[in-house]
């Protein structure tokens, strides 16, 4: 054990323990010039950014950009910034701590809160593992016209790849996510040619109205994209793999290390905001200027996309995004599920294990809904996921912002006042706002 992240500072009540993802903790060196000590710690932040374009964000956007255009534009880019503040937030308490989230929360509070944020912390993660089952069976039948039961029965085989690439090194499972995040980028970029979108009306949709906010169903849609962007697990996540890097231990080299994985997740968070924007310009651009204004569902999107684009190639890019997305986001969630239950609960179980367990719960909802209530059946669960993921994500936020704020447990990477001023109002935003999304979903 690294005795010298136990006790750092007297904030912290009892020693770490094992460190966070100990097969991987600090096997990524840093080392070099300047541009190399920086390349070094590029790569979590794009596991992160995943989290921010899984298949439930794309159904919120597909719904915002087919019904409104170009409007919620500006949602995405508020909820980017606020997921920017919030990973931030998690870097600096890694490196300064030594400890994930997980981890601190065990620490911090009384032993049967700790176990109820667990539970919250696993619930976030099945919701969202259900969401990855959901998309990457949609992609499987859009693409190769597996069936949707199947579909989700094959999602199970990811183990299997995930654990090769945990043997290989932890460099691998960020050059496979990058490779995936590139194809999907690719996907967009054709898309969004071939729908030609009005770029004024584009430019214009990243600029605030009141409309948002005076239109029920317009704040509807808005808040669901914020609950589909802002991810709990990611936040648990962030905290844990940013520990792969082997940045020493000075303050010196704590604070280079702050600099670069904070560069790392915003360069990356930018570019899954490209993601999320083309989704919703591309069913504004195509859906709403051709009058589907009420499409939601993937397959549904899938199926339009051919004859109001007239290319048969363009539905068969979006599937392959989905299906390239679903992959994506299975291995975060993996990643996240084994510091979840290490940093809480301290057991430590095999990566294909933690998965198995993880996708089988998943998979049982999963399956049930397809088989007896087919696509249209998924999509409500997709939406479903992402109402749960929303109450749970206060429970992830404020506790962050509490352990970045105290001087005792950050030292002298304590977080500065105005970024916990504004910090602290992403987190009464975000809770407030997924309330109203909580109520509107119940009534």
């Amino acid at each position: 054990m690294d005795e010298s992240a136990g006790r750092r500072f007297s904030g912290w009540r009892d020693e770490r323990g094992d460190a966070s993802l100990a097969d991987v903790h600090r096997s990524v060196p840093v080392k070099g010039s300047f541009f190399l000590r920086a390349a070094a710690f590029a790569g979590p932040g794009y596991l992160v950014a995943v989290g921010y374009m899984d298949p439930g964000n794309w159904a919120t956007s597909i719904a915002g950009g087919s019904k409104f255009g170009y409007t919620l534009l500006v949602v995405a880019l508020v909820s980017n910034i606020m997921a920017i503040v919030l990973q931030s937030l998690c870097a600096r308490l890694a490196i300064a701590s030594g400890r994930d989230l997980a981890q601190a929360c065990r620490d911090a509070f009384p032993k049967p809160v700790g176990l109820v944020l667990w539970a919250l912390a696993e619930i976030a993660i099945i919701a969202t593992d259900i969401a990855e089952v959901i998309g990457t069976a949609i992609g499987l039948n859009l693409l190769f016209g597996i069936p949707l039961e199947l579909g989700v029965i094959i999602t199970a085989l990811d183990v299997f790849l995930i654990l090769l690439l945990q043997r290989l090194g932890f460099r691998w499972i960020e050059a496979l996510v990058v490779a995936l995040l590139a194809v999907i980028a690719v996907c967009f970029l054709v898309q969004i040619l071939l729908a030609d979108p009005n770029w004024g009306d584009v430019i214009r949709g990243f600029a605030p109205t009141t409309e948002i906010v005076t239109n029920p169903e317009m704040l509807y849609l808005a808040l669901g994209i914020l609950g589909a962007t802002v991810m709990p697990h990611n936040l648990y996540l962030h905290s844990g793999i940013v520990q792969t890097r082997a940045y020493g231990e000075t303050l010196k080299e704590k604070r280079e290390a702050l600099k670069f994985a904070t560069i790392d997740s915003t360069v990356a968070l930018m570019f899954a905001l490209l993601v999320n924007a083309s989704i919703l310009i591309l069913a504004a651009a195509t859906f709403n200027v051709g009058g589907r204004s009420e499409v939601a569902e993937l397959g549904e999107a899938y199926s339009l996309l051919s004859p109001m684009l007239g290319s048969a190639v363009a539905p068969t890019l979006f599937g392959i995004a989905l299906l390239c997305c679903g992959i994506n986001s299975t291995v975060t969630a993996t990643l996240a599920g084994q510091i979840v239950m290490e940093g809480f609960l301290r057991i430590q179980l095999a990566p294909w294990l933690r998965r198995l367990i993880t996708r089988g719960i998943a998979i049982i909802p999963a399956a049930g809904v397809t088989i007896w209530f087919g696509q249209s059946g998924t999509a409500q669960l997709l939406i479903l996921t992402q109402v749960v993921l929303s109450l749970q994500l206060s429970f992830a936020v404020f506790p962050l912002v509490m352990f970045t704020a105290d001087k005792k447990k950050m030292g002298e990477l304590v977080a500065p006042m105005w970024l916990i001023a504004f910090a602290g109002l992403i987190a009464v935003v975000i809770a407030a706002l997924n309330v109203k999304l909580l109520y509107d979903f119940i009534t």
